[in-house]
């Protein structure tokens, strides 16, 4: 159900006859947000906008991830009167971390629509919890005032996790001082209550004061509180942008709201030849954590800082940063501080091949040691070879010494290797790098793909031939993409894949709230008919299958939006089903729960085999490749040739080990006291195989010296009294494992 308030319907036709640009200065706006690349593009959709900000409201577009309707979904800065792109994929309340949102009803109010301010009021339900939310934009400022009261209507009391969060959908993220690193954390080491994405001509800062916790690296900014059945309880916040990647003003928007004093620091940048570098900052640390930045005008900048300590420095593009430098800021102080003489930059010209065969390795090439740019729109720490030529790689950075780890298929097929060089200023450093390779798994017909990665739609920020360059590194031989709703990406993946012969595998990730899944191989480019957000498992299984899917895997089944958790808590709509055909490991959550399971329906003779990936978003960031699933394919390896053989059990999953079995193959069915030889190989070093049976329980263990032992071939006897199924799980010397798919074994009273 879905209301609009008489006030609401008034103001919306008065917007709609005056126009957008009829108000001085806000203005509200309905229809297909005019927010370049926005997300809001049906008739009910409301837009507000003022000089320097602009937003918009999915009340009839679908947010992304079944999320319900009346939510923001594009935010954009205003620059010199035009609009800039939107920026984010969503940008708003979430109830009870990501969990299920079940949602049968929504009002829109316009409760002021006038040249000085716009305040829209929108109320839906989170099953029995009232969840209001206030958006108020005020002429002449930068931020959007958030307000959301959650009202627990219900009988129960509630354990939540709940706040308003920023998902852009380019660009980088800027992790709260204090908690950089941590994709989870308590905000016991905070230094600031912002989270920041940003690139060099655009910032947003989700400002949330009442924050005890993040998820997702900052994007999310929790408090978690009980909800007592009648209770109410308000959260507010504000989302600010700047029209470039200058964090000066939300700092001092900052110290703004929590009336902190502050001083200035002004001063100069240039390099060692006097001239003005590309993209100068300056950068300030508090308490040795990346705090803010600011950009330099012409080589000239001026930075207001909350009172208090820091250690600052300059930078540009490629160039080597100066001296760190201490200073001190209190009320109203003014100093002057002047970075001169940052070095120019240097080359890197890389050449990767196979040490025996000179063979091309496509690589990802990662800084350890040196210099790493603290601003990303200032430069990577991590770079992959070029798509083509394969193998080659030519990287600008800063002078200095450096050491590099290369990854050409690391943990699976070689070791990382190590490169310490020192980069002088103006000049190409050029080295050949070669990689012994331990094994090669094509050479007996296995093959792997990391099947749950994402590009660049939605929250995903790795454009398709980074994503394809990072596959190739570490050493896959089929490709894949499975992004949030969409197959927009299909067509370039498929040519780029052509480009180097490698296979195809399109899918998409359907992401309803309460469980995602990636069907595949889908037709290219085939679309969904259904709508994740209202749609019931039925419904979308069938259109899955519609869009050509041989399998249909579910992912990350126990997190808070897989379907495990929402069918534990009547939360699927349509509740149960036994169409799918694959159960994810995923290296972002907690697998055992998921091997529980699995073990649990093989006890029940189900055909639920594994599948495999790492959901990456951002593969500068994060490790494509991780995890793998491994399929015996004797056939030509197609995607559809891949898809059928996980479909027959045909396969293991691994974040490291090799398996060869030799005369029984996963997924076959074999009797109790038969004999099976399998060659198993770590480049890691071998730690333990473990056979496993009924209930999961290890029946038999052999251990390993990893220091002497990268390969072994064992016989195992199939144990007599084994019931079921059995399984293998190896591990390597750094606990990565390899779970392989079960060996049926007959019943007594087969024949």
């Amino acid at each position: 159900m879905s209301t609009f308030s008489k006030t609401a319907i008034a103001a919306v036709v008065s917007g709609l006859l005056l126009g957008p640009n009829a108000f001085a200065n806000v203005s509200i706006t309905t229809g297909e947000t005019a927010i370049p690349d926005g997300e809001a593009v049906y008739e009910k959709d409301i837009t507000v906008k003022n000089e320097h900000i602009a937003f918009a409201l999915a009340i009839e577009s679908a947010p992304p991830w079944g999320v319900p309707r009346g939510t923001l979904v594009d935010l954009a800065a205003v620059k010199e009167g035009e609009i800039d792109l939107d920026r984010v994929a969503f940008a708003d309340f979430i109830p009870n971390s990501w969990s299920a949102w079940p949602n049968d009803r929504k009002s829109v109010e316009i409760l002021e629509d006038s040249p000085s301010k716009a305040v829209i009021k929108i109320s839906r339900n989170f099953d029995d919890v009232d969840i209001t939310t206030w958006y108020t934009l005020e002429s002449g400022s930068d931020s959007i005032l958030l307000k959301t009261t959650m009202t627990n209507q219900g009988d129960q009391a509630l354990e939540l996790e709940s706040g308003h969060t920023i998902w852009p959908d380019t660009g980088y993220q800027f992790a709260i001082a204090g908690l950089e690193g941590n994709e989870e954390a308590m905000a016991t080491n905070a230094l600031t209550d912002r989270m920041v994405a940003y690139d060099r001509d655009w910032a947003f800062a989700l400002h949330a004061p009442y924050f005890d916790r993040i998820k997702y690296n900052g994007r999310d900014m929790y408090l978690g509180h009980t909800l007592k059945p009648g209770e109410s309880r308000t959260f507010n916040s504000q989302l600010q942008a700047v029209p470039n990647g200058d964090l000066a003003p939300i700092i001092k928007a900052e110290a703004a709201r929590k009336k902190i004093p502050t001083g200035n620091i002004s001063g100069q940048i240039r390099a060692e030849n006097g001239s003005v570098p590309n993209d100068a900052i300056v950068m300030i640390e508090k308490q040795g954590h990346p705090y803010a930045w600011t950009l330099a005008q012409k080589g000239m900048y001026s930075f207001d800082l909350p009172k208090g300590e820091y250690q600052v420095y300059g930078t540009a593009t490629g160039h080597a940063n100066s001296s760190l430098q201490t200073i001190s800021i209190s009320k109203n102080s003014q100093q002057t501080l002047d970075f001169t003489g940052l070095t120019a930059p240097a080359k890197l010209s890389l050449r990767i091949q196979e040490a025996t065969s000179a063979e091309a390795k496509d690589a990802r090439i990662t800084i350890i040691e040196g210099q790493a740019p603290p601003v990303e729109f200032l430069g990577k720490r991590t770079f992959f070879t070029e798509l083509l030529p394969g193998g080659t790689a030519e990287l600008s950075l800063a002078p200095g010494s450096y050491t590099f780890g290369i990854d050409s298929g690391a943990g699976f097929l070689t070791k990382t290797q190590i490169l310490d060089v020192t980069l002088e200023s103006g000049k190409t450093n050029h080295q050949l790098i070669k990689v012994p390779q331990l094994t090669h798994p094509n050479q007996h017909h296995w093959y792997g793909a990391d099947l749950h990665h994402h590009g660049n739609v939605l929250e995903g920020v790795t454009p398709p031939e980074i994503a394809v360059r990072a596959q190739l590194a570490t050493g896959l031989d089929l490709t894949f993409i499975s992004d949030h709703d969409s197959t927009i990406n299909h067509k370039i993946f498929a040519d780029l894949s052509a480009k180097r012969g490698i296979p195809f595998i399109p899918s998409i990730e359907v992401s309803p709230s309460w469980g995602h899944m990636n069907p595949f191989p889908v037709d290219n480019s085939a679309q969904l008919n259904v709508d994740p957000g209202t749609a019931n498992i039925h419904d979308i299984m069938e259109a899955m299958h519609e869009m050509g899917a041989e399998v249909i895997p579910m992912n990350h089944p126990f997190n808070d939006y897989g379907y495990f958790t929402n069918i534990a808590k009547d939360a699927v709509p349509g509740g149960t089903t036994d169409k799918f055909d694959l159960m994810e490991l995923n290296t972002r959550v907690d697998n055992e729960p998921t091997l529980k399971k699995i073990h649990q329906l093989w006890d029940e003779g189900e055909t639920m085999y594994f599948t495999a990936g790492t959901d990456t978003h951002d593969a500068w960031n994060q490790l494509t490749g991780q995890i793998r699933m491994m399929a015996h394919v004797d056939a030509e390896i197609t995607p559809l040739s891949f898809a059928k053989a996980l479909n027959l059990g045909k396969g293991y999953a691994t974040q490291g080990p090799i398996l060869y079995p030799q005369n029984i193959m996963f997924g076959d069915t074999v009797s109790a006291g038969d004999k099976w030889t399998v060659n198993v190989v770590a480049v890691d070093g071998l730690k333990e195989i473990r056979m496993l049976g009924k209930g999961g329980e290890t029946l038999k263990t052999v251990s390993l010296n990893p220091d002497e032992n990268q390969e072994t071939e064992l016989t195992l006897t199939i144990p007599v009294e084994a019931k079921g199924w059995i399984s293998l799980e190896v591990e390597d010397k750094d606990g990565s494992t390899a779970w392989s798919n079960p060996v049926w074994i007959k019943s007594s009273s087969s024949k």
